[in-house]
């Protein structure tokens, strides 16, 4: 039996790939996010689970399942890797985050900063169609 002639580089699972990557910081994959965000997922999540007992007491526990099932199908429909991105339209008026006015609307949009790397199609479809592992892309320099 012979040894392997290439040994796989993996850290918890994850292939890093630093020439399409870059390299990976210990910080970026200790650090949580910020108190504040981790409390407003929170609330928000409370909310939604709030509002979904509120439409099962209202209208019967066929309608939260059947507005899951709405969810996961418009949360799938993306336009391919390219110039423009996804809006994800319908799942906002689903959601109802098209009435919200987030930090995200106001503040600077990353894909529109002078360190954003520009997009590989060809790895973002791969990894789309599960033929290759990491990010669709990597966010910046």
């Amino acid at each position: 039996m012979e040894a392997p002639k290439n040994i796989e580089h993996q850290i918890g699972g994850i292939q890093n790939d630093t020439l399409r990557f870059g390299l990976n910081s210990v910080k970026s994959n200790l650090v949580g996010a910020h108190p504040v965000e981790s409390a407003h997922q929170s609330t928000k999540k409370m909310q939604e689970e709030m509002d979904r007992r509120i439409l099962a007491n209202t209208y019967g526990s066929a309608f939260p399942m059947r507005m899951d099932f709405e969810r996961q199908i418009l949360s799938r429909f993306q336009r391919p890797t390219g110039a423009i991105p996804s809006s994800m339209l319908g799942l906002e008026s689903l959601t109802g985050d098209l009435d919200s006015f987030g930090f995200e609307d106001y503040m600077n949009d990353p894909r529109e900063s002078e360190t954003v790397r520009p997009l590989d199609a060809h790895h973002a479809m791969e990894v789309r169609l599960g033929l290759s592992k990491g990010p669709v892309a990597p966010s910046f320099y």
